[in-house]
């Protein structure tokens, strides 16, 4: 089973290679020019060749991460149930609720 499922993968990345080395022969290149290559920011011309990121999103990112994780650690925990305490696993859930209210007051 093992070496049938390392051939299957062996022959999906070889097809998926052969079809991104193809289609970059295939696809037609435009020419850079500078209108191109300038970048605007607020409507004022950027004079580096950088791309600068503002990340502004980031309280959402740390939302999912705090209340998702949670959810596939408690998943797998399920599996092993008669290894682990429910009480345990009520505390962590407390705990994660006091992190979730703390990050919603702060919000």
């Amino acid at each position: 089973m093992l070496l049938e499922s390392l051939f299957a993968f062996l022959i999906i990345l070889i097809l998926a290679t052969l079809l991104y080395l193809f289609s970059r022969l295939l696809t037609q290149k435009s020419p850079d020019t500078e209108e191109k290559s300038a970048m605007y920011a607020c409507g004022e011309k950027v004079f580096s060749k950088r791309l600068l990121v503002n990340v502004t999103l980031y309280k959402y990112l740390i939302f999912f991460v705090i209340i998702d994780s949670p959810a596939l650690i408690l998943a797998f925990a399920a599996l092993a149930l008669e290894m682990i305490n429910p009480f345990s696993l009520l505390i962590y859930l407390g705990i994660i609720l006091a992190a979730d209210l703390l990050l919603l007051g702060g919000y």
